[in-house]
């Protein structure tokens, strides 16, 4: 589905990511991990061509994506960023923006196909209740399930997430995660998300990709990314991993100072 070749690209500023190598299969659900600033949004808007890259290529479907038209590219990807932008539309009305990639030649309004799709879309993401709310007076936690709305109404092959847990509580995080899960299930959606949190990124995608200081440290299945030696190495705090019980996937748990002392003390104490 994607391939992504030596790739390298920088900012202003200086900072950049550099030789990133990566291949995801259709239908995969691969999650971006790594300390902040390392790159993973750099990664995803060089991705998705915001961000043009100095070296290498990126290649959708076997096709350089430099050389594909933008009206191209939303045919096939859609993007589901950290939060929605300000919208004085209606809910149903920024669902519905996700079918302008379809639009025929000289098609200024919505078609009964397209008004079809975007009231199933918002159907599964359980948006269609506040349909007639306007973006910007609902909640965050529903402004992430406008935005998931949105992009499923592109009917993408892969789809792009940037934090999609980011500022939601326990229930919807877990919630946008079933979802992702659900279509990726369903439909056979290809998945690429970037994650902070690493227990959430363990227990629902297929393989991670470690990133660190703008390279690419480590890409495995969860077991082999999420190792304690690995993540200490990395994101510089010690961790204890286990595994979780009900499902095996690798469980991180952060180690304080003071338990740090409190180890190192009884350490000493021993005979």
């Amino acid at each position: 589905m994607l391939e992504i070749r030596n790739l390298t690209c920088s900012y202003d500023s200086g900072f950049a990511i550099r030789n990133i190598n990566l291949t995801v299969e259709q239908g995969e659900i691969v999650g971006i991990i790594g300390p902040n600033g390392c790159g993973k949004t750099t990664l995803l808007r060089a991705i998705t061509g915001i961000l043009k890259p100095q070296q290498g290529s990126v290649l959708l479907e076997k096709q350089d994506m430099a050389r594909m038209s933008a009206r191209d590219i939303a045919r096939k990807i859609a993007v589901v960023s950290q939060n929605s932008e300000p919208a004085f539309l209606s809910v149903e009305e920024f669902v519905l923006l996700g079918r302008i990639p379809h639009f025929r030649k000289y098609q200024f309004f919505e078609s009964k196909e397209d008004r079809e799709i975007a009231l199933e879309a918002m159907t599964l993401t359980d948006s269609l209740r506040f349909k007639d709310h306007p973006v910007e007076c609902i909640s965050g936690g529903e402004q992430q399930l406008a935005l998931f709305a949105r992009a499923l109404a592109q009917r993408p092959k892969l789809m792009l997430l940037d934090e999609p847990t980011a500022h939601l509580d326990i229930t919807h995080q877990s919630g946008m995660l079933d979802l992702v899960r659900k279509f990726n299930r369903k439909f056979g959606l290809t998945v690429l998300l970037v994650l902070h949190d690493l227990n959430l990124a363990a227990e629902y995608c297929h393989r991670l990709v470690l990133l660190n200081e703008g390279s690419i440290r480590k890409v495995g299945t969860p077991d082999e990314v999420i190792d304690y030696k690995i993540i200490e190495e990395v994101f510089k705090t010690v961790v204890v991993v286990e595994k979780n019980p009900l499902s095996s996937k690798p469980f991180v748990m952060i180690v304080s100072e003071e338990m740090q002392e409190k180890s190192r003390t009884y350490k000493k104490a021993l005979p």
